[in-house]
């Protein structure tokens, strides 16, 4: 496992957002509810995207994106995977949020995207399938789902899956300074038995990712899991840098 294939506007990164929308991201955290928190992270994830994919005035589509938010179904944002060219022209995204949480359908839904994608990405960067949620799920177990979605691969490697999960019940000691935070291990046992269920469902951090998270100041450790407790604003917006950390050139 490398990830070390670079995007370019030929071999362009593919990630896939998968965002919890049910009706408890309205609860508040702060001073925002969840889902607005969410919300400005992703639109800074893609900006950051954009920049990276600059030179002079034009961007180029070095990222490819898709966006699905789920409750009890599964609905595409942005109606059809767009170039991150082609989102630096349009307004910030906004979610809505619904009911329940069928982590298990949402899964099965990337799971599809992904056998029509992964063909023609042999030669790209792997993609990577982030997922937030806030609570359990309801209906099917996902881990089935995403496990055959962590054995499919490209040359660069098998498909990455991070999670953030925001709740209070993953870790016993609260992060106040996520500068500092060394990240998840496996053999971490966490305080709620979802979060060990993510833990499970989460790669590990890929060296090169890793690497740009210290450049920027973090203290990852290597072997840390792609899971983040999305416990306050910095955490998620932590979560969503990572996301969009693949190679370039």
């Amino acid at each position: 496992m490398n990830y070390t294939v670079q995007a370019t506007q030929q071999t362009p990164a593919y990630i896939i957002y998968l965002i919890d929308v049910s009706a408890s991201m309205n609860i508040q955290m702060g001073d925002k509810t969840r889902i607005e928190i969410v919300e400005a992270a992703l639109n800074k994830a893609i900006r950051q995207m954009v920049f990276r994919s600059t030179k002079g005035s034009r961007v180029s589509p070095r990222y490819r994106i898709s966006i699905f938010a789920y409750s009890d179904h599964v609905y595409d944002v942005l109606d059809g995977t767009k170039g991150i060219d082609e989102l630096a022209r349009k307004s910030d995204v906004k979610l809505r949020t619904e009911r329940l949480t069928d982590t298990a359908r949402a899964f099965s839904v990337v799971e599809r995207k992904l056998k029509e994608e992964l063909s023609y990405m042999k030669d790209c960067p792997a993609p990577l399938i982030f997922h937030m949620t806030d609570g359990e799920y309801t209906g099917e177990d996902p881990e089935p789902v995403v496990n055959r979605i962590m054995n499919m691969r490209v040359n660069d490697g098998p498909v990455l899956v991070e999670n953030i999960f925001i709740s209070d019940d993953v870790v016993d000691i609260p992060i106040t300074n996520v500068k500092k935070w060394t990240g998840i291990m496996s053999e971490d046992m966490l305080k709620d038995e979802y979060a060990n269920k993510l833990k499970r469902m989460s790669s590990p951090i890929p060296e090169s990712y890793r690497e740009l998270m210290i450049d920027e100041g973090y203290s990852i450790q290597q072997g840390a899991k792609m899971l983040l407790p999305g416990t306050n604003l910095e955490l998620v917006s932590l979560g969503f840098q990572m996301s969009s950390a693949t190679p370039i050139r």
